[in-house]
């Protein structure tokens, strides 16, 4: 009996393995080199709603994992929604790691990932699988900070191509963008936990509240008791939740996480198909 439900249990895993897509390397031309992009896409021949995928200062992958299982596991939620998934690798396609700790980044989210995405937008809009006038954005981190900057009504692409459809921003430091009088000319979702102690949701709803005074199209959504990275199953502890009741899902911060993030996954889906 023992062994036969262990062979069912493998047997479930490689269903698992099977199911789980893969990711197509792709190269997007820059002004000066390439941009690295990993890409998921449903079956098919298209057209399909396209979302640019923006990673944090951690990276797009690691240990030899082209995409981290966070920025997987939304890429496949996507992918199994209907949408093609572009994941733009910033640090490694220049030879960078990590800049989570880099006290001088060279590459700036408002200067060279701005840049990262107007030509990731460029290549797709050449794409004959792609609906055209259904690509959107979503960022993460320093991943969102890029996103405020690319949709200020400054940055809009040149071309006659459509404009990003919807851009979804998950606690992003707003702190520059709400000095700045920031504005958007996409609509634009910002998710952010109450207790996020990295970024800021004092300044992310000043920002918003600012835009929403120049008719900008701007949704903020502040979940109680979150924290930063509260959309990540794996995010590690914080130093709030030291008690042993915060172990148990039902308690402490990982509870409101959870929360957070099954809430946060209707709002995008809602944002997305607007």
């Amino acid at each position: 009996m023992r062994l036969r439900l262990t062979a069912l249990f493998l047997m479930l895993l490689m269903s698992a393995a099977r199911a789980a897509p893969a990711p197509q390397q792709v190269e997007i031309p820059l002004s000066s080199g390439v941009l690295h992009a990993q890409l998921y896409k449903p079956e098919g021949v298209g057209p399909f709603p396209t979302v640019i995928a923006l990673h944090g200062c951690g990276g797009l992958g690691g240990h030899g994992d082209p995409v981290l299982p966070r920025y997987r596991d939304w890429a496949e939620r996507l992918l199994k929604a209907g949408n093609a998934v572009l994941l733009p690798d910033s640090y490694g396609s220049r030879e960078l790691g990590p800049q989570c700790r880099v006290k001088e980044t060279h590459v700036k989210a408002r200067r060279e990932r701005v840049a990262d995405v107007a030509a990731a937008r460029a290549w797709l809009m050449k794409q004959a699988w792609v609906a055209r006038d259904r690509v959107s954005l979503i960022g993460w981190a320093n991943g969102a900070s890029t996103l405020l900057w690319a949709v200020r009504p400054q940055n809009a692409a040149r071309d006659a191509g459509p404009d990003f459809r919807a851009a979804i921003a998950f606690y992003p430091d707003c702190r520059i963008s709400a000095g700045l009088g920031w504005s958007t000319r996409v609509p634009t979702l910002v998710l952010i936990g109450a207790n996020d102690d990295v970024s800021s949701p004092p300044a992310c709803r000043q920002m918003v509240e600012g835009a929403h005074g120049r008719s900008a199209l701007a949704r903020i959504v502040v979940y109680p008791g979150a924290y930063h990275d509260f959309d990540h199953a794996n995010t590690p502890l914080h130093s709030a939740a030291g008690s042993s009741d915060a172990a148990a899902p039902e308690h402490g911060h990982l509870g409101t996480d959870a929360v957070a993030r099954a809430e946060s996954q209707k709002e995008v889906a809602e944002w997305l198909a607007r």
